[in-house]
Parts: structure tokens; sequence; C-alpha cells
């Protein structure tokens, strides 16, 4: 093979073609000349760096969830996403319940107004230890449901002169709330429910707030968790996990009398449904093994 070194008798014609060759990279005189300019006197090898902190994580409420992600990490952002019956709502009443008994205080955003508070009281949510936010509100505090468990009406009271007329406004509105919340600080979690909001209408909302919103809880003890029927968060969310509903589970039978023939009719109660977990995206230190998981979640009659 032929040799691309300079001949000697050229090389005094091109002096710096040996010279060239003969310099080796000094990484002290790299950073040393990187010192010299002040916007790059910050720059550090990485020998010199700090360790990251690890992320706490703490747990979901669901012990299959809990094996397979390692928990809900504070300071970050949690997207779970579905369609109807996925299992979604199970697992933002589980996050909740879970956090209450840790004696924090969350906070719930309920952007349609659509959340059900008799099943939290069954899944074990302390509503002493709970702000609900009904978006969906009007300024007199009358929603288009009646609420339960002596729940107060919190949205009014933020935004008296904020009338939710359509969808657009109750989103708006509840990313205003989100940003009030999120900057008073104090809470353990807050969770944005988008379940009931269709995809198209989630996918409008700004990348700019779910940004301000991971930086908001960024370095702060609060979970952010969101829910919605289509990943909507995208790279702000730190752990991004999709549902879906794979069979219902029958309980047992009870026995009714028909009016008409007064002869006993047999009928078969929902028991609860076998949901199915994969991971989209997860920035944490702990790699699960499999991507796909399932946990059963039993009604409330069943798991009473």
């Amino acid at each position: 093979m032929a040799s691309h070194r300079v001949p000697t008798a050229l090389a005094s014609s091109f002096p710096m073609v040996e010279r060239k060759a003969s310099i080796k990279p000094c990484p002290k005189l790299v950073f040393e000349s990187l010192s010299l300019s002040p916007k790059l006197s910050a720059i550090r090898p990485a020998s010199q760096l700090a360790l990251r902190t690890p992320t706490e994580m703490v747990s979901s409420g669901i012990q299959e969830m809990d094996a397979f992600t390692g928990g809900l990490p504070r300071g970050a952002l949690t997207e779970i996403c579905g369609t109807a019956s996925s299992g979604r709502t199970s697992m933002l009443l589980a996050a909740l319940a879970a956090a209450t008994h840790r004696q924090e205080i969350c906070a719930l955003i309920d952007v349609s107004d659509a959340w059900d508070p008799h099943s939290a009281a069954a899944a074990g949510v302390d509503f002493e230890r709970l702000l609900w936010v009904r978006c969906g509100s009007n300024p007199e505090g009358k929603s288009k449901r009646t609420q339960g468990n002596g729940v107060k009406d919190f949205a009014a009271s933020i935004y008296p002169h904020c009338e939710t007329k359509n969808l657009e406004d109750a989103i708006e509105q509840a990313l205003r709330v989100t940003d009030l919340v999120l900057q008073s600080g104090g809470f353990g979690l807050v969770a944005i429910d988008l379940s009931d909001v269709s995809p198209r209408a989630a996918h409008r909302i700004p990348l700019a707030s779910w940004f301000r919103f991971q930086r908001a809880v960024e370095h702060t003890p609060t979970i952010l968790f969101v829910s919605t029927p289509s990943p909507c968060a995208r790279t702000c969310a730190a752990l991004l996990l999709k549902l879906e509903g794979q069979s219902s589970v029958a309980g047992s039978a009870c026995l009714q009398k028909s009016p008409s023939t007064r002869e006993p009719a047999h009928a078969q109660l929902l028991g609860g449904l076998r949901m199915e977990g994969e991971l989209l995206r997860s920035r944490m230190e702990r790699k699960p093994q499999d991507s796909i998981t399932s946990f059963f979640s039993p009604t409330a009659w069943a798991a009473g």
C-alpha cells in the first residue's frame, strides 16, 4: 500500500505538514483555553461533574405497576394514556388513594367535570387531603352534575370571571389552574384529568405549556400525573404508559325476581377488567426488563 508521507525533499517547502502531524491534543490545555471565555468557563470534564441525585419513586397504588416501572417519579411528569375502559381512571384513583394515605395533599384538575367522587371514595381516596378543581362548573358554582361526599367546588372561587362555554374554555381554565397550583407548591401529587377530552382537543395544548409544567415540578417532591386519551405531552413526560382493556371478568351471580312472570331471573355482575400496560417512554435509571405488563382492576362491589 502506497505511503502518504511527505518526502524529505519536499518537507522544507511545506514545514507545517510535519509539525501538524506531531501535534497531540492535551485535555488540560483545552480546558484552560475554554476557561478564558466567559461563556465557556462553566465547562467541566466528566470526572469533575457532580453525581445526579437518583429520582425518588413512590407507589402508584397498583402492585403490578410498581413492580413494572418502580412506581411514580417525583419531580417529573407521568402520562397515562388510553381509550375508554382502558384502566386510566382506575390508575388515577389508585395514585390519589396512595398519595392521600401517605398524608400528602393532592390536587385534581377535572377538565371535563366527569370525575366521580363515589368511585374515588370506594378506591380509598381521603377527601380531606384533596383539592378538586372542576373546570366544567359555571361562575355560580353550579355544575352539570351533582357533587357528592361533601367535596367543595373550588373552580368558581379561583376563577369567578371565567365562564366555561365550551371544551376549549375548559382546557384553557385547566391550564391556568395548573399553573397556579404548581407555583403555589406544597402538593404531593397534582393530577390533570383529560380522559374525557377528545384527542384532537388534547393535542391542541401547546407544547410550551407542558415544558412549563415540567420545569415547575423539577427539583420538587411533586408528582405531576396526566391522564389523556392519547399521548400529548410528548418529550416532556418522563414516564409514558399506554393502557388497554383486555377482557372483562364476571363476578358473582345475583338472583332477581321478574315482576311479570314471578319467576327468578339470573344475572351476572361485572367483577372487574383485565388491563394491559405498555411502556412507551421511561427516563428512569431503573429500566424494566419487559415493555408490557398486565393488572386486574376490580369493581367497587367486587373489591368490597
